[in-house]
This record gives C-alpha cells, sequence and structure tokens, in this order.
C-alpha cells in the first residue's frame, strides 16, 4: 500500500511530506520526503489562531486543507506514483484532553477535494473521547518500526519519549523543546538556534534553572501529554522573567533544563527492558549542543541520531502507518499510552478506498 504522511508540528518548522510504501505492518520504504517551510502568513496565522474568532478558526481549517492538498499535488508532481490514501496530522490548536477536547485544522475533506485521493485525519480526538490523552500517537509506530531501540526520543516543539515495559508501550510528553528554544532563537532574528551555537556560548541562570526543574508537571505521573496552552501559561513566563538576562544565558539554561528532564527520563526506563540505545529524532536531533547534553546526563546509554531523512520524516512516515492500520481496520491508538478506556482505531476517513478494508465501530466520521 502506498501512503503519503502528512506532519505539522507545534514548532510550526512547516509541512513534512513522507511517500511509503508499506509491505506490512513492520515494514516500510521511504520513497520521497520533503519539508515545505509555512510562509510567513501562514506561520503567523497558525500561531495565534488559538486566540482568533471561531469564524476565523473554521476559516483557517478549510484554507489550510485546501493548502495541504495544494502541497500534495505539487509533490506528486516532482515524485510520481501510485498513492492509495493521504494520512494527515493537521496541526493543532487545541488540546486540553482533561476537557475532552483536542482540535487539529487542515480540513480532510478540502485535501480529497483538492487531491482526489482518500484522506485519513483526525487522529486524536477519539481517543480524547475515550478518556485518553490523545497524544502521543507515534508510539505504535516506534513499537511496529524501530523495535530495535531501548527507546524512542522525539526532540520536536515538545520533547517526547516511548518504550516497551514488558507488554505494554509506555510513551508521554517530557518537557517543552524547541517551542522554547526556537522562540528564544527568535529574539535574535533566528528561526532556531543552529547547531546549539547561542547556547553554547551562554551560561547558567541558577534561578530560572531551578523554576523551570520545580514544574509540576514534571512531579506528574503518566500518562500526560503537554499543549501550547500549558507553555504559555505555565512555562513561557517563567522565561519572561528573565529576559533582561543575556539571550545566550537563557537559551543555555532552557537546554540544559531539557536535557536534565529527559535525562530524568532515561534513568527511568526499567533496566530490564532497556538496551543501551535510544533514537533520536526531530528537528532538536540535528542541534548537536543538546545531544551533547542529554549524553552528558545519560552515561549509560548510547544516543543515536540516525540517518537525517529518519530524524527529520520519523513522524510523517508513522502518520502515514497510522493511516494505513486505520485503513486496513487495526487498532491505532494504544490505551497504554493514552490512559483511554481502551485501544482504537481512529481518524476520519473521507473518499473511496480501492484497497483494505474498513474500520470496525471505532471508526468516526463515516
Amino acid at each position: 500500500m502506498f501512503i503519503i504522511g502528512l506532519m505539522s508540528g507545534t514548532s510550526l518548522d512547516g509541512v513534512d511530506l513522507a511517500y511509503c510504501e508499506f509491505r506490512d505492518t513492520g515494514h516500510y520504504t521511504l520513497l520521497a520526503a520533503e519539508t515545505v517551510p509555512y510562509p510567513p502568513l501562514w506561520r503567523n496565522r497558525l500561531a495565534t489562531l488559538h486566540r482568533a474568532s471561531a469564524v476565523e478558526y473554521a476559516l483557517a481549517d478549510s484554507e489550510l486543507g485546501h493548502y495541504l492538498g495544494a502541497l500534495v499535488v505539487d509533490f506528486r508532481r516532482r515524485h510520481p506514483g501510485p498513492v492509495d490514501c493521504i494520512a494527515s496530522h493537521g496541526h493543532t490548536v487545541f488540546h486540553q484532553p482533561q476537557r475532552h477536547m483536542t482540535a487539529q485544522i487542515g480540513d480532510g475533506s478540502a485535501i480529497h477535494a483538492v487531491t482526489g485521493l482518500p484522506v485519513v485525519y483526525d487522529f486524536r480526538r477519539l481517543d480524547v473521547a475515550l478518556g485518553g490523552q490523545g497524544a502521543p500517537l507515534v508510539p505504535i509506530g516506534d513499537r511496529l518500526l524501530f523495535a530495535d531501540y531501548s527507546a524512542c526520543l522525539n526532540l520536536g516543539g515538545f520533547a517526547n519519549i516511548s518504550y516497551q515495559s514488558g507488554d505494554r508501550r509506555l510513551a508521554f510528553d517530557i518537557s517543552p523543546c524547541n517551542m522554547a528554544l526556537n522562540a528564544l532563537a527568535g529574539e535574535a532574528g533566528m528561526a532556531y538556534d543552529a547547531d546549539g551555537a547561542l547556547a553554547r556560548q551562554g551560561a547558567l541562570i541558577g534561578p530560572l534553572y531551578d523554576e523551570l526543574e520545580s514544574l509540576p508537571y514534571y512531579r506528574m505521573q503518566p500518562p500526560k501529554s503537554l499543549g501550547k496552552e500549558w507553555y504559555e501559561s505555565e512555562f513561557q513566563p517563567l522565561m519572561q522573567r528573565y529576559e533582561r538576562r543575556p539571550l545566550e544565558d537563557r537559551v543555555h539554561t532552557v537546554a540544559l533544563h531539557i536535557a536534565s528532564r529527559i535525562g530524568a527520563v532515561l534513568h527511568d526506563v526499567p533496566p530490564s527492558e532497556a538496551s543501551s540505545r535510544v533514537l533520536v529524532t526531530g528537528g532538536g536531533a540535528h542541534n548537536s549542543y543538546l545531544i551533547q547534553c542529554i549524553q552528558k546526563q545519560t552515561p549509560g546509554m548510547e544516543i543515536v541520531v540516525p540517518d537525517p531523512l529518519v530524524v527529520d520524516y520519523k513522524e510523517a512516515i508513522i502518520f502515514a502507518l497510522l493511516g494505513y492500520l486505520r485503513i486496513t481496520g487495526q487498532d491505532n491508538t494504544l490505551a497504554s499510552v493514552t490512559d483511554a478506556r481502551r485501544d482504537s482505531c481512529g481518524g476520519v476517513l473521507v473518499g473511496r478506498l480501492r484497497v483494505g478494508k474498513e474500520c470496525g465501530s471505532d471508526a468516526v466520521g463515516l
């Protein structure tokens, strides 16, 4: 089966497109992949949409769907070949599972209308309706596609981890990552802190570090997940208290905090289950200073940064896998990860499939 996975992360880097072939649930080939940076207008619009009116939100949902559809059409011109389905994560605007609410925009019907291809989208809401966190969704892909590693660490807008404990997959968000580092780099007119250059020059701000380490979220037991609302209400105000301190010092301090939180979590991976290898992907994997900080926190483990294509497109690949599982009627969300009442097969399907079979009673939007 041939599926294009689409991913738009909280760090607003752009849209990842991954054209994948699946022979079964454990074997894939990445045929082509690209990242399309968001134009400034879309970047600014998405960054502030959580404060917009209902009409502006609905319009953005439709227009982003048409925009994503146009990206797929353009991508296919450069990478022709058979496509059975598009699997789109969309862009998260709201994530408040404690209130049974999560929202990812990028209307799948609009993507289907533009591309003429079947689309699976809105992967999170069924799990939230079942009492789960609706996140993270990637761990089932970690278990099926990257089982050779003791843990899979993703350094995206937020840092998150998944690992096997007995017969259960455990996963949760650890801390902010690129969302915080990119915001600080933006003060210097940079999209991100390339290779950790700013952080390397800085010195530790002890009080800021201690306040970040003391955030209540870190004492919560998983399953748990983070959203932009938490970042803006809990994390960002602490950084702003020290905005008069040199930028390099603030970036340095936040990088050390991220590494500390990751190290604390990796130390808790059950020794009986863990090998010595941790797979690290996401944009933060390109930040060699951050990787060095994480390695210092975990001297007994090997921090592995894989091929750049896997680093950059692992989430898009796994969302393609989630689409594959959805249209072949297999569970694609793990209750052991999200704390939902049961595993489920989530995702809204629009368009007529020519392969596979429909989901059962777990399907929504059919």
